[in-house]
């Protein structure tokens, strides 16, 4: 079955043309499309969008399908996903929400307290998924101008940040919402385990 792939800013130009058309085996995924399309998106974050809709990985594609790769937006990643074993830094998630649009940015950091580590474990191919997918929502749902999450997994020292959210927008009360929503999905729903002193602490089923 045929595909359109739409691209672009920077993919445009990578590509040298703004549409590609890819043959693809019924039933095929996102990712089967994105895996054809490595050389061109390389190191770039991107959103996808099939007919109009946020979608992805896992999204299925069907003969005829629009499937445009959005790349990071002027001033800044729209959307930004990435659990990670290196400590994590603020300044490069607040360079990836800068936005000329943007009058406020809003930081969370989520940092290791009262104990001299936590150990972290995640599905980090699931957890990255579900994370871009709570930050695309938020990103829509309070009018964000751009939004990055980090998870830091494996050892976190003592006053070390595990978790560090950064969201801008026009106004201070979306930048806070959009923010404050994101870490509460991202530590109800994302599939990242911690232990604390030995043990396991417990947390919540997501929905399903």
């Amino acid at each position: 079955m045929k595909v359109r792939i739409r691209l672009f800013a920077t993919l445009r130009e990578r590509a040298g043309t703004d549409e590609v058309e890819l043959e693809l085996p019924e039933h095929a995924r996102v990712r089967d499309a994105l895996a054809l399309l490595r050389t061109i998106t390389s190191d770039l974050p991107v959103v996808m969008a099939v007919n109009r809709e946020y979608a992805n990985e896992d999204a299925v594609l069907r003969a005829g399908d629009e499937l445009a790769l959005i790349p990071p937006v002027s001033g800044g990643a729209a959307v930004h996903a990435r659990v990670t074993d290196k400590p994590i830094a603020l300044d490069p998630l607040l360079d990836l929400v800068r936005d000329p649009a943007a009058g406020a940015v809003v930081t969370f950091l989520g940092v290791t307290r009262e104990v001299e580590m936590l150990e972290y474990e995640a599905y980090v191919e699931m957890a990255e998924t579900q994370m871009g997918e709570i930050v695309s929502e938020a990103l829509e749902r309070h009018g964000l101008c751009a939004a990055a999450v980090e998870h830091r997994i494996g050892t976190v020292p003592l006053s070390e940040p595990s978790v560090v959210v950064a969201a801008s927008a026009p106004h201070r009360g979306e930048a806070f919402a959009g923010a404050r929503e994101i870490i509460d999905r991202v530590k109800a729903q994302a599939p990242i385990w911690k232990k604390e002193s030995g043990d396991w602490v417990p947390g919540s089923t997501p929905q399903v």
